[in-house]
């Protein structure tokens, strides 16, 4: 498990956003268009949560941050009905928003490569900001970076509501990492790459993990930094993400 850090954020990062903390509203009340199909109810997301124990390896921190977070609210309506199928589900721009089971696995292979809670995660894509609200139920703070600046917007309006003061957004290109936050207990992409970019290996703490989709046919790939800068890696699973690009568009 990671020593306790105090918890820190800089006033600004380059790049960074404000927190999206205004006033709060009932859950409710965010989703009128969703409560006809009564999204907005604990049960439905518990149905969820079951069928992800089933499957089994999840970690119990995990299955409590899906079942805390709102899958729906982060869905266009008229998806919101299949928000809690295992499906992935299209946000725009050639993106998408991980099937439930993905996210829930990375996060429990990053509490169970770590020993426990970590401390401070790098998240490389951060789409409409879904996998980004469950990190934050399982770490202390969370760094989520987004090249799309339309995607970036809309993960801050769709986060807006819930009130997560140990998530920060940020818009840049995540094949550079976040070099302000470091050094990182993990980083985790939600994009495919060939080769893991150096540095998202150089910003992990000693000690620290990486979880990325590498390669073609693509693997869910675990690497840690390990003593003297060396670097162990093994295969997670058989992974299907979207591939990874560099620029800001």
């Amino acid at each position: 498990m990671t020593s306790p850090r105090r918890a820190h954020f800089p006033a600004r990062l380059p790049g960074s956003v404000p927190d999206p903390r205004p006033a709060a509203a009932p859950e409710r009340a965010q989703a009128p268009a969703a409560r006809g199909h009564g999204l907005d109810s604990d049960a439905v997301r518990t149905r969820m949560v079951e069928r992800l124990r089933a499957l089994g390896g999840m970690e119990p921190a995990a299955l409590a941050a899906m079942q805390a977070v709102p899958r729906h609210l982060f869905l266009e309506p008229a998806l919101a009905p299949q928000a809690y199928l295992d499906n992935a589900l299209p946000i725009g721009h050639g993106q998408t928003i991980s099937k439930p089971s993905v996210v829930a696995r990375c996060a429990s292979v990053l509490l169970q490569a770590l020993g426990g809670r970590p401390a401070r995660v790098l998240e490389i894509g951060t789409g409409c900001g879904y996998q980004a609200a469950v990190l934050s139920h399982v770490a202390g703070e969370v760094y989520s970076i987004e090249r799309i600046r339309a995607l970036h917007e809309l993960a801050r309006r769709n986060l807006r509501a819930l009130r997560l003061p140990n998530l920060r957004l940020l818009l840049g290109d995540g094949n550079d990492g976040l070099a302000a936050g470091a050094p990182y207990d993990a980083v985790l992409s939600a994009a495919a790459a060939e080769t893991p970019p150096p540095a998202w290996l150089a910003q992990l703490r000693p000690g620290g993990v990486l979880l990325a989709p590498i390669g073609q046919p693509q693997r869910l790939m675990a690497y840690r930094r390990i003593a003297g800068g060396r670097i162990e890696s093994w295969c997670v699973e058989d992974a299907h993400f979207v591939p990874l690009k560099s620029g800001l568009v």
